[in-house]
């Protein structure tokens, strides 16, 4: 995965790290960037009415990745920008960067796969049609990224 610069994702969410974000080391903690990742993701999903509080089918994580380029302090505005890098029949793959104020190249920057089940048997489920147009403009095509 090659993470791009800002102009290759293509929504954005505001991000704000907490106090008790940090470590001994003066800087966020590993952990906190993939609650930062399903942040960004999750505002996408309900923001686009993928998915709400009363939906049929849920996304389960089922792989994530991310590399660390820059550290993330407290306090920090970030931003995180979005694109999927697979729409799928069941499963989607988001690619999210972590961008520090003005900065070109993130902080950090990874994917998040989730495969979507019926909420209340857990068993796999087909995305809807209405789902993936939502999510359409985000894609990339090989190459993009």
């Amino acid at each position: 995965m090659e993470h791009g610069g800002r102009a290759g994702y293509k929504w954005w969410t505001p991000l704000q790290t907490r106090w008790n974000d940090g470590d001994p080391y003066g800087h966020v903690n590993n952990a906190v960037y993939y609650a930062l990742f399903d942040t960004a993701v999750t505002r996408l999903l309900f923001e686009r009415r993928v998915i709400s509080m009363q939906s049929p089918s849920i996304g389960l994580c089922v792989e994530s990745y991310c590399r660390y380029f820059a550290p993330i302090t407290f306090p920090e505005e970030l931003y995180g920008g979005v694109r999927l890098a697979k729409i799928g029949n069941k499963s989607l793959r988001y690619e999210v960067g972590l961008f520090l104020a003005d900065n070109e190249a993130p902080a950090a920057a990874g994917y998040f796969v989730h495969v979507f089940v019926d909420r209340a048997t857990r068993r796999p489920q087909a995305l809807s049609e209405a789902q993936k147009e939502a999510l359409q403009d985000l894609a990339i095509s090989d190459g993009q990224a």
